[in-house]
This record gives structure tokens, sequence and C-alpha cells, in this order.
């Protein structure tokens, strides 16, 4: 009997003549084609000229568990399972890790057929930094998951990468330029590799501002975020408190850079101010400011009904 597999297979995220060669190939020769949308891998597939042949199989956020099992089922009895997302890298805020999970733990060999990344793209057409980087994938809409998240956008000292719906890019922005202040250099790319592709470079407060008066952005967005500076000189400190234990102390300085923050502050500023007033290490002042930056954001969401 023929050595089934399961073959992780990058697809266009944009232009059809990005698809290569040799995921046609695969796509061609498969017994099974696994699917996030059948209908969009029928077009893909007919646009490479490679027939279906009644090979689809559906797998989706809904599905990936039930079908994974089968589908693993099917690559032990010697069968090719090829594995495809809408568009990019399965498994990359798209369906497929699952799948590749149980076909590992069942034994299945596991190959990929690499292709086009929105994350890559981005990063590579951004000429921010990419030696380190960090992929955040779609923030969360709201609560303290989102702020959570925001805090550690805003204080990563690594380039990062978000991905964001047209409708919530603008709020998306708005919030960026918040924690992270409105300085941060951001890169906003939209429908990468299609006929509307467009890169805007600038500052974050400068990209919120553009969102907001240009009413609802078209297209996928891609957000890649420059990191975070270094933090002021002078003193260094544990980022969650202001001493071991010293949990008054952490209340006040909490308190301070709240205020300045809500007095107009930047972050830096704010961190600056508490540092010299309370005594505290500029480096634990900055953790501080970003914290209270990111709550200052969901109160304000909070009041306007958000």
């Amino acid at each position: 009997m023929t050595a089934g597999k399961l073959v992780v297979v990058g697809t266009p995220i944009g232009n059809l003549g990005d698809l290569a060669p040799r995921a046609i190939e695969v796509l061609r020769t498969a017994d099974v084609v696994a699917a996030e949308d059948t209908r969009r891998a029928r077009a893909l597939l007919s646009a490479a000229g490679v027939p279906a042949r009644g090979r689809l199989v559906s797998v989706h956020a809904h599905n990936e568990g039930e079908r994974a099992a089968r589908l693993v089922d099917r690559a032990l009895d010697g069968a090719v399972v090829a594995v495809v997302s809408d568009a990019g890298m399965p498994g990359i805020s798209d369906p497929g890790a699952a799948l590749v999970r149980a076909a590992a733990a069942a034994g299945v060999p596991v190959e990929v057929v690499p292709g086009p990344s929105a994350v890559l793209a981005a990063l590579a057409v951004s000429g921010l930094p990419s030696d380190r980087f960090a992929f955040e994938g779609f923030l969360p809409r709201r609560g303290r998951s989102r702020d959570r998240r925001l805090a550690g956008i805003a204080a990563s000292d690594r380039t990062v990468v978000v991905f964001e719906s047209p409708r919530r890019v603008p709020g998306t922005l708005a919030d960026l330029a918040r924690v992270c202040g409105p300085d941060r250099p951001v890169v906003v790319a939209r429908e990468l590799t299609k006929l509307h592709e467009e890169v805007w470079r600038g500052s974050a407060g400068e990209a919120a501002a553009r969102a907001a008066a240009g009413g609802e952005p078209r297209g996928e967005h891609v957000i890649v975020v420059a990191g975070a500076p270094a933090p002021p000189d002078g003193g260094t400190g544990d980022p969650a408190v202001v001493a071991a234990g010293d949990s008054a102390g952490a209340e006040a300085l909490e308190a301070r850079v709240r205020a300045e923050l809500e007095a107009g502050a930047s972050v830096r500023d704010a961190a600056r101010a508490a540092s010299a007033e309370l005594g505290v290490g500029r480096r634990t002042a900055y953790q501080a400011a970003l914290r209270a930056a990111s709550g200052t954001a969901a109160g304000d969401a909070e009041r306007d009904g958000a």
C-alpha cells in the first residue's frame, strides 16, 4: 500500500500568479483536497487548470476537529491529503493547525509547500526592523483581553504584525495611537498583491486620523507597528511593581502616571514626571505608564458605549 501523507499547501493571498508550480502539482495529484471554503478552492483549482474531480472536502473552523479524524484515517489508508485555506498558509490565523496536530499524533507524515504569507509580505514591504518580530493575528474585539494585547504591543521592543478587518481598522489604529503614543511608526498595508494594493507609512497618530477621516476602509488590512523605543535612561526595576512587596508604592505610581496621561501627557512624559516625583526607576515608571494608557483607552471606550 502506498504511504499516505498530509501536505500543507500555501496559496495566493490575492494574485493567482503567485501559486507555485509545486503547489499546483500537489493539488493535481492529491487524493483529497481539504479546503476552508470549497467554492474558493474550486475557483483556485480551475484557474490553475486542475480538475476538482470530487476531491474537495470542507474543513473550516467549526468542523475541523471532526473532519481531522476522518482525514487522518484516509491518510493512514494511503491517501495523500492536501490542505488549503482561503488564502496564505493554513494554520496561520486560518484552519489547518488541528489537522496537522492530529496527523502528527497518528504518525502520518506532514509536508509543507511554502507559499504566500500576508504576515511576511507586510513585514517585508514595511521596511521596519524584521530581525525580531511578533505576530498578533486578529486582536480581541473588546474587553480586558484586548487591553492586555494592546498593552503588550505598546511595550514590545519587537516589530509587531496585526491583522484587521476593514470596519475595525479605524478603531484599532486609534487604540494603537493611544497606547503606543501618536509618534510610533506604523505601516498599514491593504489588499496586498491585488490590483488595488496600497501601502501607507507614517505615525500611529497620523494613521488613526487618516482612517477616521476616510470612512470605512475596504479590503483586508495588515498593520505593522514599530517596536517600542528604549526606555528613558536612568533606573531599572521590575516593570510590575515599584519595589518588591510595596503595593502602596505601586498604587501611587499607577495613580501618578494615570493623572499625567489624563492631563494630556504622552506615555514617555508621564513616566518621566512620575519617576522624578516618586523617585522610582524610569523603566518601572515607563511600564506603569504603558499599563495605565491601556486602561485609559478601555475606560474611554466604555464611556462611549463601545
